[in-house]
């Protein structure tokens, strides 16, 4: 597992978040709140996608007045998104678990002073959410929408909470872009000990957002940055869980659930192995023991991978063999060689459990 640098705990509905907690996956609903069916709809498919925390957008007094209806049919912890009017947030602090402001929009400071009494009244946590396009105009002024702009206002505002005895804090910084987003964090990550919200904003469409959020929170993760994080995609809400879940697996942060390891395409596969993954994939998502898998397509890398997997299948043409720890377990034909697999997957991912 990679070391994470040190951070404050805070709690969040009961989600730690920091400390040793693990880094959680969160996201948010695309729902008007204001349609309670719609967002609890959408809350609990979030939550059986694997979802740890959700966030929806509180605009109007309608929407802030809806949530406690929501939060009584679901069981993830509820943050509240606001901007512009902190009446809002006075609101949605009577039910929510969190509340998220935006320095740059939220308003005079005598406002964030009713936050910050309505937050400790009921004890939950503000997430300052630092985003570069909207930052206050002080700090655009001076450095423009850049990483120093963006970790001059969350220093700001970090301390502006201090000086009201506030320290139930957490911290995002995000830009649109990969370089200012690390950059963001990196500057501020040795100047307190808060937990970090990661993110790439407004990344795109899935093959976008998947790519800018694996490199931005990949490379932060790898230097033990990051308590919590979304991958903010423009499609379906599994998508950003599943992406999410893929990058804390891929980088080392989690050790949860199967690394699939399988040739690229060539000239030398002996069998159909896209078809073969696919099916893989699919019969194997609910397993969460951290195991490594390998199926390979062909002679040149099927042992020598498969000897230093803990399940692989080693095609050959026609036929094929199923090894489990680099011993031989079966060697059988083609078609048989996905159900042996699965079975010697989930048997030892039973052990493990």
């Amino acid at each position: 597992m990679i070391a994470r640098i040190p951070t404050q705990q805070i709690s969040v509905g009961g989600v730690l978040i920091g400390g040793d907690a693990p880094i959680s996956v969160q996201s948010m609903t695309y729902s008007k709140t204001r349609d309670v069916d719609a967002t609890v709809e959408q809350i609990k498919r979030l939550h059986f996608a694997g979802c740890d925390i959700v966030r929806v957008a509180v605009p109007e007094m309608e929407d802030a007045l809806a949530l406690k209806a929501i939060k009584e049919q679901i069981s993830l912890p509820l943050v509240a998104d606001i901007h512009f009017n902190y009446r809002l947030a006075l609101e949605a602090a009577k039910v929510v678990d969190c509340i998220r402001i935006n320095p740059g929009n939220i308003g005079e400071k005598n406002r964030v002073k009713d936050i910050v009494a309505a937050c400790q009244e009921r004890s939950i946590p503000i997430r300052i959410g630092v985003n570069a396009g909207s930052l206050e105009k002080e700090f655009d002024r001076r450095y423009g929408q850049s990483a120093e702009g963006m970790v001059a206002s969350a220093e700001y505002n970090i301390k502006f909470l201090e000086d009201l005895g506030f320290t139930d804090i957490k911290i995002s910084l995000k830009a649109s872009d990969v370089e200012r987003t690390v950059a963001a964090y990196r500057l501020l990550r040795p100047k307190n000990s808060y937990p970090f919200h990661l993110g790439v904003t407004e990344a795109g469409t899935k093959f976008h957002a998947t790519v800018k959020s694996a490199i931005g929170l990949g490379t932060l993760l790898l230097e033990g940055i990051g308590d919590t994080m979304r991958v903010s995609i423009t499609g379906e809400l599994e998508e950003e869980i599943a992406v999410g879940r893929a990058i804390l697996k891929d980088s080392g942060a989690s050790k949860e659930g199967l690394n699939i390891i399988s040739c690229p395409t060539c000239g030398r596969i002996e069998a159909d192995l896209v078809s073969a993954v696919k099916d893989i994939e699919t019969r194997t998502k609910h397993i969460t023991a951290p195991l490594n898998v390998s199926v390979m397509g062909c002679v040149v890398n099927a042992i020598g991978e498969a000897a230093h997997a803990d399940v692989a299948i080693a095609y050959g043409k026609g036929s094929g063999l199923v090894m489990v720890k680099g011993d031989i377990v079966a060697k059988l034909d083609e078609k048989e060689l996905v159900d042996r697999f699965v079975s010697e997957v989930e048997k030892m991912a039973n052990k493990e459990s």
